[in-house]
């Protein structure tokens, strides 16, 4: 293996598609494709998915757009202008007109976690809690494949004005040297791994020097493993690569690879097996994290499975997030209390070492917020829950509840308990916004 191609709506008709896919299917991913963005890869083409199984097999849901992820009058708006063969420059505008109703940067994004230095934005940066600051390096600003499911679809669609990028001055880097408690860069997209070595050590390299020792850990945001773990055994830089995050490790940073693991089966091949051996050779930790998503893993005995192979393996079990309200949400979400149910039966399948996964988790406008479980009191079932990261660190761990709703699938579909007209963190997040906080200024 280890040759990559990759496959975008053009390669509809083409081999080997042109004889998977239907023409049903093939209409259905073009329509949805205008809108959200496709992109597949060989790898995951021919050695992740089931194509006896499609369409309902997890990885095709995962990677190849469905029809149910637009809303009725947004298909037929996308159908129309494809059946009277409209221009590009219409399509692309109904297209743009369609993304803009899809709340493309939800909880914050673009108006609560982009820090301001003398009055500009640091291009390419987000700094929503004290310690750890995002990256968005310009030339990662893509993926070895998409998922359908993904928060961050408006990266990939060419809008420029909801596109994060570093700009070619690197002043994240200046930002992060002058924020001493900044203590965790993350490096995201898109996924950094993308990059070419030489274009990633110019991002790793100057975190290394003098200047920066407030940094401790370097993170990378990354779907490599499961999309294209040849990144780190036969591309013609792997060893280089290899060199650059030993060298991380030799310079006293703690390497944290945030890994985006969504179903077993991206666990099973001999090509991640010996990349997750060959990544833990040089000193990276390996922390997993993925989504809860309908009609791809929500299902309890799935995260056992996963969560007990990334353990054997070396991994660390870190997140089971909530589906966040933007794109296909509608599509893939999981109401709280079924998601809850699923995490704890999961949990229930693990040893100790598995119960490191936090979930569900929303990471929200205020922060990420753990819903810990269903209480019942004074006759009244209740959700439980608590903050694990904030916009004021003092809101941590705070137990908060809100009535029991079976149908709220975000933080925003619940209701205060006892009578409270609003959580305890709401007027001083309103005061944030109506200041135009954002987290260098209010996070200290």
């Amino acid at each position: 293996m280890g040759k990559f191609r990759v496959y975008t709506l053009r390669d509809l008709g083409k081999p080997p598609l042109a004889a998977r896919l239907s023409p049903l299917q093939r209409r259905a991913i073009e329509v949805v494709g205008r809108v959200l963005p496709f992109r597949a890869n060989s790898y995951v083409i021919d050695e992740l998915i089931d194509w006896d199984a499609v369409p309902d097999d997890p990885i095709f849901q995962l990677t190849f757009p469905q029809p149910g992820m637009l809303a009725r009058e947004h298909w037929q708006r996308m159908c129309r202008t494809l059946d009277r063969n409209a221009d590009p420059a219409e399509l692309r505008g109904v297209a743009d007109g369609i993304r803009r109703e899809l709340n493309p940067h939800p909880e914050g994004q673009l108006t609560h976690n982009v820090p301001m230095v003398d009055g500009k934005p640091v291009p390419g940066c987000q700094h929503k809690y004290a310690q750890t600051c995002l990256v968005f390096p310009s030339a990662g600003q893509t993926c070895h494949a998409f998922c359908t499911f993904c928060f961050r679809w408006a990266q990939f669609v060419g809008m420029r004005e909801l596109k994060f990028a570093t700009d070619s001055s690197m002043r994240f880097l200046d930002y992060v040297r002058d924020r001493r408690e900044v203590t965790d860069v993350l490096l995201t997209g898109g996924d950094p791994m993308v990059m070419r070595t030489k274009v990633l050590a110019r991002y790793l390299e100057p975190l290394l020097g003098p200047g920066f020792e407030n940094v401790q850990t370097i993170r990378l945001g990354t779907k490599v493993l499961a999309y294209w773990p040849y990144r780190f055994l036969t591309d013609d830089d792997a060893d280089d690569l290899l060199r650059l995050l030993e060298h991380v490790v030799a310079a006293g940073k703690h390497l944290a690879v945030m890994a985006h693991f969504i179903h077993p089966r991206e666990l099973g091949t001999p090509a991640v097996r010996a990349a997750i051996e060959r990544l833990r050779s040089v000193g990276a930790v390996i922390r997993t994290q993925a989504p809860l998503i309908r009609h791809v893993n929500d299902d309890d005995g799935v995260w056992t499975e996963m969560w007990r192979e990334q353990v054997r393996l070396g991994l660390v079990p870190y997140y089971m997030f909530v589906e966040r309200e933007t794109g296909a949400n509608d599509y893939f979400e999981v109401p709280l209390a079924r998601a809850l149910s699923i995490y704890r039966a999961a949990m229930m399948g693990e040893s100790g070492l598995g119960r490191t996964a936090r979930g569900p988790v929303m990471s929200a406008l205020p922060g990420k917020v753990a819903v810990e479980g269903v209480t019942e009191v004074a006759g009244r079932r209740l959700f439980v829950l608590s903050f694990l990261q904030a916009r004021n660190p003092d809101w941590c761990k705070r137990p908060f509840f809100a009535d029991f709703d079976p149908r709220a699938t975000w933080l925003t579909d619940l209701r205060p308990a006892f009578g409270e007209r609003e959580f305890f963190y709401e007027a001083e997040l309103r005061a944030m916004s109506e200041a135009g906080a954002v987290p260098d200024k209010v996070a200290a």
